[in-house]
């Protein structure tokens, strides 16, 4: 019996768990605009933007004529856009003239699968159709800017940015002489890259109107997550993350905005304030599956002759808190590990503490496991006590459902007059397991979404602790089983260490009982087939020493 309420416990935690996250965890909410058009916040509540500088249309005019702006005239715009690569230790981004936008963003140090043959890590899916870093004017004071045949590095298709970092700048100029030029700012060791656009104003009329950034990413559905997939926001200082299903209801924030960002289970893209402003952010799904969050400056007047200038930056990269620390911008606040953060987070240090000297992540997860297991050695002897105790009085327990079986008050009523003879708490066993339930749902959390257990291998044919163990692959699809199919091997040894354990704890009296208990391994074994083997290890070293543990300690109040 009570084995049975410890298991249930953890069954019940985990339910109620992913219950409260999927149906009805809510953060702190950002402050959201009570209108249904969209508007920027006014110029009295915007921080100070940067002062104007003179541009006379001979400025332009000499530009065009040393082919640093291009001239928006028929020929030009219907001529096809070229790409440029960027090319830097780190990764290889290719810029589409059309737009001056991020066609495609590939990691250099990491693969699309385990296979070392794989190509790099694509961050840009083909889906999103015109490419991510779009700008254009909220009220469309520049018509076509969007969409324009920018003019970028004259005669270069291919750029290395290997020891300094370098500038690569796009312009176009409007039919009304307005120029705009984005600029990308690349350097050789960060996924770190500026952007500022430049916006020159060379017509006869002042500008009125808010700069809006977008940032497009395509999200399959993956029924596996358990992370945070999706756009968030950096708000008044408190992260804002808004699921996919609700960005109908979340579709416009506003507020002191730091960054914004579009993560995945590994990897996001990010667009940074360099202080935080008072402004929008407009989130939309324009097509199936693709989600965009878009940046709305506040409002300014660009007068005729003179230019201003628009600085950000840009994160392209992977989910690593160290990368995101080394980053700044507290873009590290992106990485949740949900109601126990605080846990997660010195865990995921410890092992790759641990990784420093011991270059193996599955023998990292070990040690992490058995350094838990220290720590909450006391709570677990006292568990298994309780245990032992009730084992020793199992027999009279059983003869007094016997007697009693018809009259469950007095039934109960005994049970308590027992507990006080032997000095047993009834709750003795449960409450010290339940204890232990935040640190195993910190350490479940962490190592499912850690980056650093992406592709990483452990032994034999474990060579993704990301993904399920599978011995030898089946060509044919197996129940309940997610693909690929194989015999899953470190599952199968979980679920026979639950069964031991099963067999060393009290039979309880009640035979319904006792027919679930025996039915909680196989339950376990079921739910652990598709979970990473990285979650999987932990739960099995978890599992061997609380069996060498319990061993121990039965031996010794027995």
């Amino acid at each position: 019996m009570e084995q049975a309420r410890i298991l249930l416990a953890i069954v019940l935690s985990f339910l109620v768990f992913f219950a409260y996250e999927t149906f009805f965890a809510k953060r702190a909410p950002v402050k959201q605009t009570e209108q249904t058009t969209e508007t920027a916040p006014s110029p009295e509540s915007a921080p100070k933007v940067p002062t104007e500088t003179p541009y006379t249309p001979e400025a332009i005019d000499e530009e065009i004529a040393r082919g640093a702006a291009g001239s928006e005239t028929e020929s030009s715009a219907d001529r096809p856009p070229r790409s440029v690569y960027i090319e830097t230790p780190l990764y290889t981004v290719r810029i589409s003239e059309k737009g001056a936008v991020f066609g495609s963003f590939e990691l250099k140090k990491f693969r699309e699968s385990v296979d070392p043959e794989s190509p790099p890590k694509e961050l840009i899916s083909s889906g999103i159709g015109n490419g991510t870093v779009q700008t254009r004017m909220l009220r469309s004071s520049i018509p076509g800017m969007e969409t324009a045949n920018y003019t970028g590095p004259k005669m270069e298709e291919s750029i290395r940015i290997a020891d300094n970092p370098e500038t690569v700048s796009f312009s176009w100029r409007s039919p009304r002489g307005i120029v705009v030029e984005k600029a990308y700012r690349f350097s050789p060791d960060s996924y770190l890259i500026g952007l500022t656009v430049t916006i020159k104003n060379g017509s006869a009329a002042s500008l009125v109107d808010s700069l809006a950034l977008s940032l497009l990413k395509q999200f399959t559905e993956d029924n596996r997550a358990i992370g945070f997939q999706g756009p968030s926001v950096l708000m008044d200082g408190r992260v804002e993350q808004v699921k996919i299903k609700n960005i109908e209801d979340q579709s416009l924030l506003s507020g002191k905005f730091s960054w914004m960002a579009l993560q995945g289970r590994y990897f996001l893209q990010a667009f940074i304030a360099d202080q935080p402003v008072d402004a929008s952010v407009r989130l939309s799904e324009p097509s199936a599956q693709v989600v965009e969050t878009r940046f709305n400056h506040p409002e300014s007047t660009i007068t005729p002759g003179t230019q201003k200038t628009f600085a950000y930056d840009l994160f392209f990269g992977p989910k690593s808190l160290r990368v995101l620390n080394d980053t700044g911008f507290d873009l590290s606040k992106v990485v949740n590990f949900g109601w126990f953060d605080i846990i997660a987070k010195p865990c995921l240090w410890v092992m790759n503490f641990i990784y420093g000297f011991i270059p193996n992540y599955g023998i990292a997860i070990i040690i992490l496991t058995l350094i838990t297991k220290i720590l909450l050695w006391p709570l677990g002897t006292k568990s298994y006590k309780s245990m032992s105790q009730m084992k020793k009085i199992q027999p009279l327990m059983t003869e007094l459902r016997e007697k009693h079986k018809n009259d469950k008050k007095a039934m109960n009523q005994e049970m308590m007059n027992l507990y006080r003879t032997y000095k047993i708490n009834p709750m003795g066993g449960c409450l010290p397991m339940a204890a232990q339930i935040p640190v195993f749902i910190a350490l479940y959390r962490m190592l499912y979404e850690a980056i650093e257990l992406r592709h990483a291998p452990f032994f034999g044919w474990i060579n993704d602790l990301s993904a399920p163990d599978r011995l030898f692959r089946f060509g044919f699809s197996i129940p309940l089983m997610e693909p690929p199919y194989g015999i899953p091997v470190l599952t199968l040894v979980m679920g026979a260490s639950m069964l031991i354990q099963q067999k060393m704890t009290p039979t309880p009296g009640d035979p319904s009982q006792a027919k679930m208990m025996m039915l909680m391994p196989i339950v376990f074994t079921f739910i652990f087939i598709n979970f990473p083997s990285g979650l999987v290890l932990y739960w099995l070293t978890n599992q061997i020493v609380s069996i060498g543990q319990q061993q121990f300690t039965q031996r010794k109040y027995m």
